[in-house]
């Protein structure tokens, strides 16, 4: 099965980057707005009961933390996607490299960087056209951090929620 591991930001949060990911993003309607920690990976069933052990022990060693979003960015040309971009990363790099230094230590396909999509598979045009407009815009967001997520893929694409892991307050 597929899995990945997320952070869901606040429902403000949510709100300003689904109004752009309705028009941008094709995935809007598989999965609430959020932080990748892990990009998907394939899991079998028998060890998923040793990675949950292993994300309850991250989640219980790890402060919980306050998200800023800046501005948007995109990963242009290495991906046409557009993001909200996190000012302060440490702490998500941070559990990231928890996460991944046991039991989900794939290679991943890009170096990680915090951030939350709001557009995917744009055009070249379409990605000059809109990283102009949302450059003019001011983004000032915060959002508490204190869970992460580790969520599967349904057959219809859906992805849903496995479990949840508090983090320390």
């Amino acid at each position: 099965m597929m899995y990945s591991i997320v952070v869901f930001p606040s429902s403000k949060v949510q709100e300003v980057a689904n109004s752009y990911r309705k028009r941008y993003d094709p995935a809007y309607a598989l999965v609430p707005p959020y932080i990748r920690l892990k990009e998907g990976f394939e899991l079998d069933e028998s060890k998923l009961q040793e990675l949950v052990s292993h994300l309850e022990q991250v989640a219980s060693s790890t402060d919980s933390f306050t998200a800023s979003f800046h501005r948007f960015s995109s990963f242009h040309p290495t991906n046409n996607v557009i993001y909200m971009a996190v000012q302060n990363k440490e702490p998500f790099n941070e559990l990231h490299q928890k996460i991944v230094n046991q039991c989900v230590n794939e290679k991943e396909t890009y170096a990680f960087v915090p951030h939350l999509t709001i557009g995917r598979d744009l055009s070249d045009d379409e990605l000059r056209d809109v990283t102009g407009q949302l450059s003019m815009a001011k983004l000032d967001l915060t959002s508490e951090i204190d869970r992460f997520h580790l969520i599967y893929q349904l057959e219809d694409g859906i992805w849903s929620v496995y479990q949840t892991f508090l983090l320390k307050k």
